[in-house]
């Protein structure tokens, strides 16, 4: 009777803390979906064990149906680090070769690229093939149509590269679509069935797969996008077109059956998993992102945007704890939540979310226009700068929904405004170029495009590049 009165008092004593983090998560992640910068499901275990999971907001907005724990939401790129994966399956049995050229598995692609590219340069972006998904007018012209994997290899195929094969880190969806195309061809089998026969059916993952717009999938989250007006439907985008770059869904349950079969030799065996996460430039290595917190803690993850889905999985592996994140109305601060719930974690307290800035200037513009709006931002910076988020992000977030709207005058000015208070902010920069462009000032548009290059840690990768190339050829 004593041993099991002591072993009841040890946990306890064990559950106690595990309960207050979890109300701290939830008083997190409340915060932000009260502010607007959440609306989706997240799971965060805790040396394996999950403590916390909650949907907020709504998974329908038409129906006012509610997110849950098993959602599912679409990945956007999560979906590179499964492509990985399947890549090292293959080569552990002999069928793939990472030094070996890319034109080994698709021998129609152009070889005065392709044989300098190998399959090791797709897996850390460092290929130099242009990114598709970055070529002038993509979305508006290609994004709605269906296309087989050999139809876009040849939108991009005959372009040259940007850099020597290897030297440089340019994040590319190119490299993983062609992957996806190898996989394809070294098992005779589609994607989809290879993700689904090897890592899906074998781990349990019931609730994830390749997402296609005309099947009825049960608790699929919808696609929304926020804006200043309310949310509205994301614009749609034919899912053969993000394929093995980012075409999957899942749940955030799900996720957690991947982030523990992660440490067995269930997907890859344990020399395959040292490879896919050591990273090899700007921390990216197969499939994710490795680096480490202030803290000094090791993160492995990686981040995903797709039309109305932002999404984010972190992997604490000296711990074993692991954070997901999945949001169906658009792009939000996935990290700065993340971060909130790592502090948690080690038992700090998390940084709670100013309110945004954004809606309460576009307040104060429907009411009396752009030099009201702007009033106000002095006004709240001079006296309420501790309550509101008065960053770039919220600035550029009021200017680009006046770009929409075709108030691009005001636009202008609120751009302004962001460069003033921001002026080594590239994106700032990039904004107001884009406006001026839109009202035709070629002028002016081509001087804050080369301002947004210069501030750019990597100017050739930026769109200005093309934005002046597209200036150049109209004059």
């Amino acid at each position: 009777m004593k041993l099991l009165v002591a072993l009841l008092a040890v946990a306890l004593a064990f559950a106690a803390p595990v309960q207050d983090k979890a109300a701290a998560i939830d008083a997190l992640m409340s915060c932000h979906h009260d502010y607007g910068y959440f609306n989706g499901s997240v799971l965060v275990a805790e040396r394996g064990h999950v403590i916390y999971q909650k949907g907020f907001g709504l998974a329908n907005m038409e129906w006012e149906i509610p997110n849950t724990p098993d959602t599912k939401f679409r990945l956007g790129s999560i979906t590179k680090q499964f492509t990985a994966a399947l890549v090292l399956q293959l080569v552990e049995q002999d069928k793939i070769d990472l030094k070996a050229p890319m034109t080994t598995y698709l021998p129609d692609y152009p070889k005065k690229t392709g044989d300098k590219v190998n399959i090791h340069h797709l897996l850390t972006h460092t290929s130099g093939i242009p990114s598709y998904t970055g070529l002038p007018d993509f979305v508006e012209k290609r994004s709605r149509d269906p296309y087989t994997p050999a139809e876009l290899i040849k939108v991009f195929s005959d372009m040259e590269l940007e850099f020597e094969p290897g030297s440089k880190f340019r994040y590319n969806n190119s490299g993983y679509f062609l992957l996806g195309a190898i996989i394809e061809k070294v098992t005779g089998q589609s994607y989809e069935d290879v993700l689904r026969k090897r890592i899906f059916e074998p781990l349990g993952m019931r609730d994830s797969g390749y997402d296609h717009h005309r099947t009825r999938l049960a608790k699929r989250a919808g696609a929304y996008e926020a804006t200043l007006d309310g949310y509205q439907n994301a614009g749609y985008l034919d899912m053969s077109i993000p394929y093995a770059a980012g075409s999957l869904y899942s749940t955030v349950e799900d996720l957690h059956k991947w982030d523990q079969a992660l440490y067995t030799d269930k997907v890859v065996s344990a020399k395959s998993r040292e490879l896919m996460f050591t990273p090899v430039l700007e921390n990216y290595a197969y499939g994710w992102t490795v680096r480490k917190a202030p803290s000094g803690a090791k993160i492995i993850g990686h981040g995903g945007g797709i039309n109305g889905f932002s999404t984010l999985i972190e992997r604490l592996v000296e711990d074993r704890h692991l954070i997901v994140l999945l949001n169906n109305t658009g792009g939000t601060r996935l990290g700065e939540m993340a971060e909130g719930i790592r502090a948690i974690l080690a038992g700090q307290e998390a940084k709670m979310p100013k309110r945004p800035v954004a809606p309460a200037l576009y307040q104060a513009y429907k009411e009396k226009g752009a030099a009201a709006a702007i009033a106000q931002y002095r006004e709240l910076k001079a006296k309420q700068s501790a309550d509101y988020d008065l960053g770039p992000g919220e600035l550029g977030r009021l200017a680009q929904h006046l770009r929409r709207t075709k108030k691009i005058k005001d636009a202008i000015e609120v751009h302004k405004l962001n460069t003033e208070e921001n002026p080594k902010n590239s994106f700032a920069w990039y904004g107001l170029a884009e406006a001026y462009r839109e009202d035709g000032n070629r002028e002016q548009a081509a001087r804050a495009y080369v301002k947004a290059m210069d501030l750019h840690p990597d100017p050739l990768s930026t769109p200005a590049v093309d934005r002046l190339k597209e200036l150049s050829r109209k004059q």
